[in-house]
């Protein structure tokens, strides 16, 4: 599978002042520079900026390869890097919106999060400078047309631009500190430590000293090692997580059977119904506080999802992107018939998520929709806590997306008629996988 490298920058003159930001997509393997991006976007402070770049190196990768793609993001602000790992807290409302832009974005994809020192993100700075440059000159950046040629460009700025990478360019690692302050991060220096993958990184933890952190504004790159305070470590949320709750439906008449069942529409059994009652008993107590109730559009759904929300007092939101993959011309056969019949067929399905049955949608098409509609869901209801009832492929996939693991993980989970699983999104970064195939409520 083809992974990419994400460096993005952003700066300013003046802090705030006439800023911009530049970002590149590289292809992990040799390093070819796939696409550059930059602009200059007026007078903001370093912050904006880089996050402004992070979101334009994030956009460019989802243009270029789709969801899903693997990638490593590096940036030389340690501010930008720890917020979006989700351990750094939000304290500056001005970056909210651009935190909340990018981890969107980020969702979508397989991100791990680097802090690279200021001389190894020399692509993304020039970048910067050269649309900086450019503005100051009362012209737009235009690219030079080297991305895509075979090697990555690993260029200074042009002549006449501000110290790429320097301190005068207003790209420095002593972003937002005072004077002394500043000084002290330069002289402490930062080793570069890999960033774990979001999936591993418990988003309960803030991993900040309280000291460090000012009452008003967000720490610098450099501000906890200026402190000469270490982080104390166990910490409360860093953020009120957005809950998604996921419950699969109660038993049906296919279920029984071990028959494949997509968008065919069977009623739920006597037993379905008891399974969605005693998952409605359950989630009618503390300390599920839902608020929302939302469900597939198939009827085996919608009616457990009735039964949960009428013990809730609560109306059911149908969202169509949470319907069951299509399995086209396999829907009411079991896996042996399947397997007599389209032998070839199951073969590639079984071992390639963008193989579809014959007549059906592939398990990466369905994935696109599910994401999309977990990635609204998320937004529209951001800090509540949502109940949505769904079948086993969406579920399985909004799993494996907050997880960061490949579409074929799917075939690795197995998940029990009405059972519930919890995934905890956060508004600066990671979402976290709380619980998986829950049944103790049908025991």
């Amino acid at each position: 599978m083809t992974s990419f490298v994400i460096e993005a920058d952003g700066g300013s003159r003046g802090n705030p002042g006439p800023a911009g930001y530049g970002a590149v997509v590289k292809d992990a393997a040799d390093g070819q520079v796939l696409v550059e991006t930059a602009e200059a976007i007026g007078a903001q402070t370093n912050n904006v900026a880089e996050y402004r770049g992070l979101i334009a190196g994030l956009q460019s990768l989802l243009a270029l390869a789709g969801d899903g793609a693997v990638v490593e993001v590096r940036m030389d602000s340690k501010l930008v890097i720890e917020q979006m790992a989700g351990r750094w807290k939000i304290k500056n409302e001005g970056l909210r919106p651009l935190a909340l832009e990018a981890g969107a974005l980020a969702r979508r994809l397989r991100v791990t999060w680097q802090w690279i020192p200021r001389e190894k993100n020399k692509d993304a700075d020039r970048l910067a400078n050269e649309a900086m440059d450019a503005a100051a000159k009362g012209r737009p950046w235009q690219p030079s047309g080297s991305a895509g040629t075979g090697s990555a460009r690993t260029g200074s700025a042009p002549s006449g631009s501000v110290g790429t990478g320097s301190t005068a360019a207003g790209l420095s690692e002593a972003r937002e500190l005072g004077p002394s302050e500043a000084s002290a991060a330069e002289v402490s220096g930062r080793p570069a430590t890999a960033a774990a993958p979001l999936a591993a990184q418990d988003s309960l933890l803030d991993l900040i000293d309280a000291d460090a952190v000012s009452s008003g504004q967000d720490v610098s790159s450099g501000q906890a090692a200026a402190s000469g305070t270490a982080g104390t470590g166990w910490r409360a949320p860093t953020t009120v997580a957005t809950s998604l709750l996921l419950l699969r439906h109660g038993e049906t008449p296919l279920s029984v059977e071990r028959r494949f069942s997509g968008l065919g529409d069977p009623e739920l059994t006597p037993n379905g119904i008891a399974q969605a009652e005693a998952a409605a008993a359950r989630l009618s107590r503390e300390p599920y506080g839902i608020q929302v109730v939302v469900s597939s559009p198939l009827k085996r759904a919608r009616a457990t999802a009735e039964i949960v929300a009428a013990r809730l007092g609560l109306e059911v939101i149908v969202e169509e992107g949470l319907r069951e993959a299509d399995f086209g011309d396999w829907e009411g056969h079991t896996f042996t018939e399947i397997q007599r019949r389209w032998p070839d067929a199951l073969a590639a399905w079984l071992a390639d998520p963008s193989a579809a049955p014959p007549g059906g949608e592939s398990f990466g098409v369905a994935a696109r929709r599910v994401q999309a509609t977990g990635d609204r869901l998320v937004e529209r209801y951001e800090g509540r806590t949502v109940l949505a009832v769904s079948h086993v492929t969406p579920i399985k996939m909004l799993l494996q997306s907050a997880l960061l693991a490949p579409l074929a993980a799917l075939y690795r989970m197995h998940l029990d008629l009405a059972a519930l699983s919890l995934i905890e999104y956060y508004a600066d970064g990671p979402a976290v996988v709380k619980a998986f195939n829950d049944t103790s409520h049908l025991r």
